[in-house]
């Protein structure tokens, strides 16, 4: 059964910090590759960021600069550091694996960037 579990969100003032983690089981994870998106209320879900088995990564243009994708194959994690964080960074933040033709979600943790 494949799983990734995703932790790290919480409550920050806009200009904080927070990093999440994304543990995954079930699959072979240095072949997939593994990407965080998010979804704001009433907005649709959207790429943040992905790192391939080969670590090459692609990062939307808004957190370009403020977010760092990672990976670490040792233990099956993905890592989001995200700094400099905006208000408009509210959202649900999910750990997205993939490797054609399996695609396999989390559960999704809140990060919320208010004073």
């Amino acid at each position: 059964q494949v799983q990734l579990v995703e932790s790290g969100g919480g409550l920050v003032q806009p200009g904080g910090s927070l990093r999440l983690s994304c543990a995954a089981s079930g699959i072979i994870f240095s072949i997939y590759t593994m990407g965080w998106y998010r979804q704001a209320p009433g907005k649709q879900r959207e790429l943040v960021a992905t790192i391939t088995s080969n670590r090459y990564i692609n990062y939307a243009d808004f957190v370009k600069g403020r977010f760092t994708i990672s990976r670490d194959n040792a233990k099956n994690t993905v890592y989001l550091q995200m700094n400099s964080l905006k208000p408009e960074d509210t959202a649900v933040y999910y750990c997205n694996a993939r490797k054609f033709p399996s695609e396999y979600w989390g559960q999704g943790t809140q990060v919320t960037v208010s004073s």
